[in-house]
């Protein structure tokens, strides 16, 4: 007769797409046992407050890194698949496009702000040499054909789709609950730990130690968003996926919040879905003046007649508290909106309907950089987090790499050695 189980509490801490597709994953594993394995999801404002309910919803296949890319495509497929998520999240397929064109502004109204702080890759802009030709494919008939100087497809519709990144993340945590996740709504103050040896049961928040090699997880302190108390939950395995604030909790992990700015317009009839990369420079209508402003935008059709437009990240503005509103530039916005109506009558005539902003858990500002997953120098505690641009895309990877981590001991799916987060300390 083989010995009972331990009994493992998991707590997810962050929930976003990667906090919230971890708890789907580890509700999933082939081996859960709500009996032994209590899986708990905290979260300090609400889900995919951050980045997982404003990005763009882009998937590939070639995203970076490697080893996560290719998986996590395939894995959004089979979720997608088995879920319905065309209905339930917009997943579809999409071809990616790079698009360089020129336009003049019309007015003062489509004159681009100037700013004395930089504008910073997201990293995950192409530097091509785009082919000479300026045509654009037959179904591409929403942007002026006039304004168009070079086009290029880079990827088709075998590896590359999109989702929307809102009801994607909420339907993880759904689905992570209706198998025995519990969601707590509470912002985290600490996560504790002992001497690993059990030598003492005096336990700590983990911050208050230089040297955390001897340690171990012991628990969770968090405010209770609705009663305001501070509870403490009992923890043998944390996982860290707070994406930019990760280094509020652990502040060795090194992590620059990229704010970055969005918008959204409704169009009045469906175009083709291309997710693009374009390079827009805009002429002063002046004829003394000859420079061009240009400006680099993601621009992403969507189901349901509407398309997303983002545009390159700053550093004006410091983080956030996790449960304060994320500052929005309303200049910032409008210079990504008049770039695009720039080049498409069918953008023109659409209708703004948002204008937001939101931060990326960035390691190397304007480069691009592996995640963090996997455990830490602290015995329990695990990180996923520094997944930039590419964390919707990248989300199930990692949430299946960490649940065979902690359920199975050991990640089969994929190689992550380069994901170590103490590949770097």
């Amino acid at each position: 007769m083989s010995a009972p189980k331990k009994q493992q509490n998991i707590v997810v801490i962050g929930g976003g797409v990667i906090g919230c597709t971890t708890a789907y994953y580890l509700t999933h594993h082939p081996q859960f046992d709500p009996s032994v394995h209590a899986v708990t999801l905290i979260e300090a404002g609400k889900l995919a407050n951050g980045a997982s309910g404003k990005a763009g919803g882009l998937l590939a296949a070639w995203a970076y890194p490697n080893n996560l890319a290719k998986l996590s495509f395939d894995l959004h497929d089979q979720l997608a698949r088995d879920y319905n998520g065309t209905e339930l999240w917009g997943y579809r397929r999409v071809r990616c496009g790079q698009l360089t064109a020129v336009a003049s502004q019309r007015n003062d109204s489509s004159k681009l702000e100037s700013s004395s702080y930089p504008n910073i890759d997201l990293g995950k802009w192409w530097t091509r040499d785009p082919k000479k030709s300026p045509v654009l494919p037959d179904d591409l008939d929403w942007f002026d054909y006039k304004s168009v100087q070079a086009y290029e497809e880079f990827a088709d519709a075998s590896s590359t789709a999109q989702v929307y990144p809102l009801q994607f993340t909420k339907s993880m945590a759904r689905l992570a609950e209706q198998s025995g996740a519990r969601i707590i709504m509470g912002r985290v103050e600490h996560i504790n730990c002992c001497n690993a040896d059990g030598a003492s049961g005096n336990t700590s928040p983990m911050t208050s130690f230089n040297d955390l090699t001897q340690k171990k997880v012991t628990s969770v302190t968090y405010v209770d968003k609705t009663t305001l108390e501070q509870q403490t939950l009992p923890a043998t395995i944390v996982v860290l996926a707070a994406g930019p604030w990760t280094p509020v909790l652990h502040p060795k992990v090194r992590i620059h919040p990229l704010r970055a700015h969005s918008a959204t317009i409704k169009l009045k009839r469906p175009v083709s879905a291309y997710c693009l990369f374009s390079d827009i420079r805009l002429y002063d209508s002046q004829p003394t003046v000859t420079a061009a402003k240009s400006i680099s935008l993601e621009i992403y059709a969507r189901p349901n007649n509407e398309v997303y437009i983002c545009s390159q990240g700053d550093l004006e503005i410091p983080l956030p508290p996790p449960d304060n509103t994320v500052e929005v530039s309303s200049d910032k916005c409008q210079d990504i909106i008049n770039a695009a109506m720039s080049i498409s009558d069918e953008l023109r005539k659409g209708q703004v309907t948002g204008r937001r902003a939101c931060y990326l858990p960035t390691l190397d500002i304007g480069a691009s950089s592996d995640p963090m997953v996997g455990y830490t120098e602290l015995a329990g505690l695990i990180l996923a987090t520094g997944h930039s641009c590419w964390g919707i895309s990248n989300a199930p990877a990692t949430g299946k790499a960490i649940s065979e981590l902690i359920i199975d001991g050991k990640v089969s799916c994929m190689n992550v050695a380069s994901l170590d987060p103490r590949r770097t300390w």
